[in-house]
């Protein structure tokens, strides 16, 4: 557990490795404390330090390491993705960033976007979701701040219900003032102007901000 990111001993900031799509991009640990969930390890071994492993490893046909500090019987009401989240959380977890939490089968991939919401609505400061094709935030109330070039394409997505966006600056299709309706598909392929980051101010609900790795 070198490095990690601690304040009055409980560490701040989570990685969370999902048994879904291997994540192909490069993993940053430093100052993180990373769980890796059950069949994760599989594609994370190697490849990302792993400072515990968790689950029930139904999927994995000879125990991790390091060896599980908690093992889940295979039938129980939580996936093993929210368990690690419940475990970060009783850490004291501030920021948690998901990996491998897309592809693979489309109940799983859904639900691991709830674990964002689980996350958000616990207190958790960012929660991130980093797939082989998107970044995925859920953004409650507030004024949010992303890094990201110009001409990427940025999606805006209620979740859980309506939302309503204030105003937003660095996108081609500002909203201001604009209610998203749960259940429409407005706000999906905006596109980003400028070179350096894109705003969104929401003064209601909860939004999915999706911005696509490819350049348009």
């Amino acid at each position: 557990m070198n490095g990690l990111a601690r304040q009055n001993g409980r560490c701040k900031k989570f990685i969370i490795l999902l048994n879904g799509e291997p994540f192909r991009g490069d993993i940053p640990t430093d100052g993180a404390y990373v769980i890796c969930c059950d069949g994760a390890f599989r594609w994370a071994e190697g490849k990302v330090r792993i400072d515990e492993n968790l689950g029930d490893f139904d999927s994995l046909d000879e125990a991790p390491f390091p060896a599980p500090v908690f093992t889940f019987p295979s039938e129980k009401n939580e996936t093993d993705g929210e368990l690690a989240v419940d475990r970060a959380l009783d850490m004291g977890a501030t920021s948690i960033v998901f990996y491998g939490a897309g592809g693979g089968r489309e109940d799983h991939f859904l639900g691991n976007l709830h674990l964002l919401c689980k996350a958000k609505t616990a207190g958790v400061a960012s929660a991130v979701m980093k797939t082989n094709g998107a970044e995925i935030s859920l953004c409650d109330a507030g004024g949010h701040v992303f890094l990201c070039g110009a001409g990427k394409t940025v999606s805006v997505l209620p979740f859980g219900g309506d939302a309503h966006i204030m105003g937003t600056e660095g996108l081609k299709y500002p909203m201001q003032d604009l209610w998203l309706r749960y259940g429409s598909t407005r706000g999906i392929s905006n596109v980003t102007t400028d070179r350096e980051a894109f705003s969104i101010h929401v003064e209601t609900g909860n939004v999915l901000v999706i911005i696509n790795e490819e350049v348009v």
